[in-house]
């Protein structure tokens, strides 16, 4: 039963039809089978038990009964005595055509090989059925001992009939009682029988039950055969702790022409594929869905094609679809006088789709709600959970608390919750020239301006005479040369090599700066700017405002349970009209500060409002809107498939521009600091710049005090060495290492230090 799980799971079937014999071994087989099922999220939809030695007639009735139902995957689990009847009547009513799909379970085989050979009218009614044997391998001691049974055969000493898999395993059943029986005795076992006392016989009983013995040893015998492991003809004879066999496998067999076509295997370790079980056993196990693999099948009819598996029952019954009554815009779903009794965007669509099946879906629109209100949706998507509806076709939007009941379709309109809110043009203010930096932007900008002019004026002062002068005048030009960078109007020049660096990578970075500047300036003058007072959703959470929502929409529950928002500031609203009195009112007047509501509505909305309405912030969750069908529903399925086929070739773009239009209004809302440069945009240059100027800064100092060294008189450097060493340190920092001497030093023009330590060189040399 798990094998056939399996290749129900395999062609992507979810329901099935048992056929079985009312007994002990059909019911517990069908039991499994629905257990199996299930863990493959399918099931079955129909029991049709009967009696064994049921007529023709009966059995018939049976099958008219089920070939009126939407299933077409027929699981066949009988006896080999009723079981060919079974496909007989089916062969009469066209059960075995095109479209059908049958299934039997190990009887068919065993019935088939124990023949020496089926009747072509029997063969004819088998076409295309998939049936399971046990796989026993092909070995040695097999292909022997068929060979010594042929020549029995031949003998006639073993009679005429087939040999099939169970007669291999009552060969090796005996064998391993045999086994099992000579380890007992090896063990020391005895073998001894008493009297059971609970088996008499009763007053005028012929049974002799008295006269039967209990085997003493028999426990330890059944463990004994429960240890046993040895290869006989069924392959390898070793049990698990529940008793059954370590590995047990099929052969999946397909019925076609004068016998059976193997189309692959089954086991409990791999489950399908088409390599022998054996050859898998030393890899690991590898179940996932890309490994299972079967051969073609020639199906029912004659085709290679795999059968859909259900059709929609053939009791008359059209499908029952759900649509929204709805209140506001109805342009999406609403009741209509046309014999179809509905119309709007969804219903397009949904028609659009349903055309593209390849196969007739009778089906019939059914109204949900009263028309004064817009009807609850979660109500709507529970009644087809429920089997009221098969099906609610309208602006449904999938959401998780939903897709636990219902299956949707591929979603053809996406959408998801916008805030809506009044907006106004923004007032030009006299210091606009200041908007495009945040004011973090600004202070850093100052701030390099004077650091790079500092940099500068550090590494030009020793050999530039525009750097040099009185205290004043420097600060000065320390200012007005830093400043100046920024229209590239500094008049000073630059003769250091480091400086030169330092001023081609900050005029680089000041060039950014400006054009950035520029357009952002020109962008806040030149293009229309609308303000609002709401930002988006945060600033909804963050007030005390009501907000509006439309009528019977997820919105509610969402705002409430997922963002904390109390349920006393919410306003339910019916339409269209309902959103611009409460938007108009304001939330002083009793109306509301902003509507939520999902994106195809408020683009509706905008398109009527001549733009005194804007969506402000952010879509703040992201959904669509989908089909809702009864759970495990195959029509889903395919309805998906032909959704997406709306959208490749653009009818589904042509559907919506015939029923709704867009909003033309494409100025922006504009937030405070959102459309400011901010420092994020920037702090990598300022990053380059400080550590060239760094970099330039380390390079000066080290050759100054490198020069330092140099000009330190020699007779003061030997003095030190006769000092004290304590007294020693002190002197020397008080006499040549003071602070006035350094700055006197570093403040010495280039040339006047090169010419000193050319005259002290000279002077070295002649001593």
């Amino acid at each position: 039963m798990y094998a056939i799980a399996d290749i129900v799971h395999y062609y992507g079937w979810r329901e099935v039809i048992a056929i079985y014999v009312d007994d002990d071994y059909g019911r517990g087989g069908i039991s499994v089978l629905g257990d199996a099922l299930a863990a493959k999220r399918a099931r079955i939809s129909y029991k049709a038990a009967f009696v064994p030695g049921d007529t023709a007639s009966k059995l018939n009735d049976l099958l008219v009964q089920v070939n009126l139902m939407e299933s077409r995957v027929y699981v066949v689990h009988v006896n080999p005595d009723t079981g060919v009847n079974i496909f007989s009547v089916a062969k009469s009513l066209s059960m075995m055509s095109d479209g059908y799909v049958w299934i039997a379970t190990d009887w068919l085989p065993s019935y088939m090989d124990s023949k020496e050979s089926v009747d072509p009218d029997t063969m004819n009614l088998l076409q295309g059925v998939i049936a399971l044997r046990h796989y026993t391998p092909d070995t040695d001691l097999k292909k022997s001992f068929m060979s010594k049974w042929n020549n029995l055969k031949y003998k006639g000493s073993a009679g005429h009939e087939g040999f099939n898999s169970y007669a291999l395993y009552a060969y090796d059943s005996v064998w391993l009682a045999a086994h099992a029986l000579e380890a007992f005795l090896y063990e020391g076992g005895n073998l001894s029988f008493s009297s059971d006392p609970n088996l008499h016989d009763t007053n005028g009983s012929m049974l002799n039950l008295a006269s039967l013995r209990v085997f003493n040893g028999g426990e330890k015998l059944l463990q004994t055969l429960l240890r046993m492991n040895f290869t006989g003809l069924s392959g390898q004879v070793q049990f698990n702790p529940d008793k059954h066999l370590v590995h047990p496998a099929y052969d999946v067999l397909n019925v076609v022409g004068t016998g059976t076509r193997r189309i692959g295997y089954w086991s409990n370790y791999s489950h399908l594929s088409i390599v022998p079980p054996e050859t898998l056993y030393s890899k690991p196990p590898n179940v996932s869905t890309g490994s299972q693999h079967l051969y073609s099948v020639i199906w029912p009819g004659d085709t290679t094609a795999t059968p859909r598996g259900w059709v929609f029952p053939n009791n008359g019954q059209p499908l029952r679809i759900a649509v929204p009554n709805r209140v506001g815009y109805k342009e999406f779903a609403s009741k209509d006088k046309s014999p179809q009794g509905v119309r709007g965007y969804c219903i397009d669509v949904f028609e659009a789709a349903i055309s593209l099946l390849p196969y007739a879906v009778p089906h019939t629109y059914m109204l949900f709600g009263d028309g004064k209100r817009n009807p609850s949706y979660d109500d709507l998507v529970y009644k087809v959970s429920q089997n009221v509806y098969d099906a609610a076709v309208g602006d449904v939007t999938i959401v998780t608390n939903r897709t636990k009941i219902v299956d949707f379709t591929q979603p053809y309109m996406e959408s998801g919750l916008v805030v809506v809110a009044p907006v106004k043009e923004a007032k030009s203010s006299p210091w606009a020239f200041l908007k495009p930096f945040t004011r973090e932007m600004w202070f850093v900008t100052a701030a390099f301006f004077l650091f790079v002019g500092a940099v500068v004026w550090i590494l030009e002062h020793r050999m530039n005479q525009e750097f040099r002068g009185p205290p004043r005048q420097q600060l000065i030009t320390i200012c007005w040369f830093s400043f100046s960078t920024m229209f590239f109007s500094h008049r000073e020049t630059t003769v250091s090599t480091l400086g030169r660096l330092v001023l081609i990578i900050w005029l680089f970075i000041v060039l950014i700066i400006n054009s950035s500047y520029t357009a952002s300036l020109t962008s806040i003058l030149t293009v229309q700017q609308l303000t609002s007072g709401i930002r988006g959703i945060d600033s909804l959470i963050s007030s005390t405002e009501p907000i509006g929502i439309q009528d019977g929409s997820f919105a509610l529950k969402y705002l409430v349970d997922e963002l904390s928002i109390a349920q006393s500031r919410i306003v339910h609203l019916k339409n269209p009209e309902a959103y611009l009195r409460a938007l108009e009112l304001g939330p002083k007047k009793g109306g509301v500060a902003a509507i939520v509501d999902e994106l195809p509505y408020v683009e509706l909305f905008l398109s009527t409002t001549n733009c005194q309405y804007q969506i402000v912030g952010p879509e703040f969750t992201k959904s669509g809107w989908g089909f809702a069908f009864q759970r495990d529903s195959p029509l889903a399925v395919d309805m998906s498939t032909a959704i997406l086929q709306l959208s490749e070739n653009g009818d589904l773009e042509k559907i919506r521009n015939k029923w709704l239009t867009h909003s033309e209004c494409v100025s922006q809302v504009n937030q405070v600091g959102e459309n400011q440069l901010s420092l994020n945009s920037f702090w990598g240059l300022f990053l380059i710049c400080g550590i060239a100027c760094a970099s330039a800064l380390i390079i000066f100092f080290c050759r100054v005090f490198a020069q330092y060294r140099r000009f330190i008189p020699e007779d003061e450097e030997s003095n030190v060495e006769t000092i004290e060493p304590s007294r020693s340190s002190r002197r020397s920092i008080r006499a040549t290492k003071s602070f006035k001497q350094i700055i006197d030093f570093v403040d010495r023009k280039e040339a006047e230090i090169k010419q000193m330590l050319k005259r002290k060189n000279s002077n070295e040399s002649k001593q």
